[in-house]
């Protein structure tokens, strides 16, 4: 693919043929990357695009919004903060409208996406999906909102469906530059490769996981042997005894619980940065190998101008130098002029 100029009319074209394949909106996608500094008049008319569109269109819409969003962010915050306010915009004139349950459960799964990887934060995701869950009519958006009111999709509806992912990596040549694009739309729902700062995060997090814990180990290793030995209860002499010895196993079950719970979920994040890890090191394996792609054809381009420099320098240690050259001119006696000859 080559990147075409960028003029109003060629974005307004471009929006108006995107369709809902990934190749269509990967495309577009990279060339409204590429032409970052029209970024508001592009975030503009993509906002108007979607006011006019049906459902398949505004759902495209949509993921190419996420498609732009993710990929322009190792190159600058412009789309990210652009798009916030007219993605309001857009999750409520969707939600308002009539919309089947599979693209309510898409654009579900882009807002989880979103969670999920930080794309945004996490209060201003919410913000979306409140405003994605609440059907109101605004009058702004009232032309285009339907009348219809559809029943609230149940907590199970709404989970994620586990789809086996399908990495799409494209090469594209920008201002004679070969990049590599990974998608990272909705359509693949589990193994985008995750941002540095998200995966530093993580590993952080981790620091201060149950595991490591030591105070809480150590007032659990210091658990008195009755609380855990059934065979000791033999040795119970008194209800008093029995009603302190209650208290104290109360205590290592409620101590136990909490703590267990905590591994669980360490286990649980510790599988989610296995995986975030894992595809992080296939996205710089992806890069590296498009660095040293790209190193190679740099040297070739070195070596071809270091060859034209050496023609240039050998072309001119033959040409003749001027200052060396005898005065031809001098002691002749000047040209006459023409009134000279009409004389």
């Amino acid at each position: 693919v080559t990147m075409a100029g960028f003029t109003d009319t060629v974005l307004q074209k471009k929006l108006e043929d995107l369709n809902e394949s990934q190749q269509s909106i990967q495309t577009l996608s990279l060339w409204l990357i590429h032409h970052r500094k029209h970024y508001q008049l592009i975030v503009k008319t993509w906002s108007k695009e979607v006011a006019k569109g049906n459902e398949m269109q505004r759902l495209t819409l949509m993921y190419l919004a996420n498609d732009v969003i993710q990929n322009s962010k190792r190159k600058g915050p412009e789309y990210t903060k652009e798009f916030i306010p007219v993605l309001k915009r857009a999750f409520r004139l969707i939600a308002n409208s009539t919309i089947s349950d599979k693209t309510r459960q898409k654009i579900e799964r882009m807002l989880q996406i979103w969670d999920e990887r930080m794309v945004y934060d996490r209060k201003l995701v919410d913000e979306f999906k409140r405003i994605f869950h609440k059907r109101e009519r605004e009058p702004e958006d009232s032309s285009f909102h339907e009348s219809a009111k559809k029943p609230r999709i149940s907590r199970e509806e709404q989970k994620p469906k586990v789809i086996e992912r399908e990495r799409k990596i494209s090469e594209v040549e920008v201002d004679g530059t070969k990049e590599l694009h990974v998608t990272l739309s909705p359509h693949s729902t589990s193994g985008d490769p995750p941002e540095a700062d998200e995966l530093i995060k993580a590993l952080l997090e981790l620091e201060n996981s149950a595991s490591v814990d030591v105070a809480v180990r150590e007032k659990i290793s210091k658990l008195p042997p009755e609380v855990s030995e059934v065979k000791l209860l033999a040795k119970l002499e008194d209800k008093e005894t029995a009603l302190k010895l209650a208290e104290r196993v109360n205590a290592a079950l409620e101590l136990l619980t909490e703590y267990n719970n905590r591994l669980g979920m360490e286990m649980d994040e510790r599988r989610k940065v296995q995986q975030m890890l894992h595809d992080y090191t296939i996205s710089q394996k992806q890069l590296l190998q498009q660095a040293e792609a790209r190193l190679e054809e740099y040297k070739e381009k070195l070596i071809k101008v270091e060859q034209v420099r050496h023609e240039v320098m050998s072309h001119l240690n033959n040409l003749p130098d001027m200052k060396q050259l005898p005065d031809v001119t001098s002691g002749l006696a000047p040209l006459p002029s023409a009134g000279d000859l009409f004389t």
